[in-house]
């Protein structure tokens, strides 16, 4: 029994929280076709985007449409499956008969006049679907209404129902464009790391002059701080949801970083967890990594490991310190003590010593 083929059809829906103008532009680099053929695949109706696949063909265009915004569905291909018509990639037993004892078998097989797919003969394109009767009877028509100007038949990538001219699983080499301040885009985790140290490098002149203003006026040195933390917090927003739209997620499951004990395994997430390869519903991926912005990564990393360090060794230290001046401040004092004790021993023997002359003439 032969393997059951499937097709991919399309009616214009779109997968959820996907803007409408991104999915066209998703699909117009995935299909590498402009926005006015794209177009024609939100009509309303039902498009076939593909035919005769097989199972774990069907699911990677599907994911890759899904990936791109489009709730695109897999069906049976009836027409693959159970037509007596022999295909391409489904010959007959008498065709591979032929095949393999005539060498003239390649007389049996046929161009499609539209968009110059090769098959077996038949009575319609296995590509993109014409019946090639009507197709060439209405060529036909043209050519003798204008006989000056005769129509050219129209390449396969003018049209928004034929086979993509690329695989459409592979990454695609088009990048989205970076917005510093805006809650739309992607970002990824090396640039989340880079982009917020930099934004702490950022509020060192801040701090700087909050302490400078305060010892003129500490009206103004508390304005300058309220508006440094306020600029933070929205720049931290943006960071994040930009971070959350690499992944796929939505950006407000950034508010779950203000709940307890969820906010911290949220914020692991938003390190750790990569980015979807490529375009999903917030638009395509960010481009690779600067330098600059990979040095602000390993900083951010490396700073907290010394701080720890640092707040480990800084005090064992000063503690060693203190040890070591009390002990030597013990020894002064025993050496002082033992210093004053000798002088108070030869006086005690020196009145010994009279007390003995004065007693020995009176004994006399």
């Amino acid at each position: 029994m032969d393997e059951t083929r499937y097709k991919i059809v399309f009616d214009g829906t779109l997968m959820p929280q996907t803007p409408l103008e991104t999915a066209k532009e998703n699909l117009a680099r995935l299909f590498k076709s402009d926005l006015a053929r794209i177009e024609a695949l939100f009509s309303g109706q039902l498009v076939v985007l593909k035919r005769d696949l097989s199972e774990g063909e069907a699911d990677k265009y599907l994911q890759a449409l899904h990936n791109a915004g489009a709730q695109a569905r897999k069906e049976s291909d009836l027409v693959s499956s159970l037509s007596l018509v022999e295909t391409e990639d489904h010959p007959g037993a008498a065709s591979l008969a032929a095949a393999a004892t005539e060498p003239a078998a390649d007389a049996q097989r046929m161009t499609c006049p539209k968009c110059g797919h090769e098959q077996a003969k038949a009575s319609e394109c296995g590509a993109c679907g014409i019946i090639i009767d009507k197709y060439l009877a209405r060529q036909a028509e043209l050519a003798a209404t204008q006989p000056a100007e005769p129509a050219p038949a129209a390449p396969r990538a003018q049209s928004p129902y034929a086979t993509p001219q690329a695989p459409v699983g592979e990454a695609l080499p088009e990048y989205g464009e970076l917005q510093y301040f805006s809650v739309q885009g992607r970002i990824g985790r090396v640039r989340y790391l880079g982009w917020s140290m930099a934004m702490i490098l950022a509020l060192i002149p801040a701090f700087a002059l909050f302490a400078a203003l305060t010892a003129v006026s500490h009206t103004l040195g508390a304005l300058v701080l309220i508006a440094a933390c306020v600029g933070m917090a929205v720049v931290s927003i943006f960071f994040g949801v930009q971070r959350l739209h690499d992944i796929g997620w939505s950006g407000w499951l950034w508010l779950l970083n203000f709940v307890p004990v969820v906010g911290s395994v949220m914020a692991l997430l938003m390190l750790l967890v990569p980015g979807t390869t490529g375009a999903n519903r917030y638009g395509p991926p960010p481009p690779p990594n600067s330098r600059g912005v990979v040095a602000l990564a390993w900083a951010s990393i490396l700073v907290p490991i010394v701080g720890i360090l640092a707040a480990i060794a800084i005090p064992a230290y000063q503690g060693y310190l203190t040890r070591a001046q009390e002990s030597a401040y013990s020894q002064d004092q025993d050496y002082d003590s033992a210093a004053t004790a000798e002088p108070q021993a030869d006086d005690e023997g020196d009145e010994d010593a009279s007390a003995v002359d004065t007693d020995e003439p009176s004994e006399q």
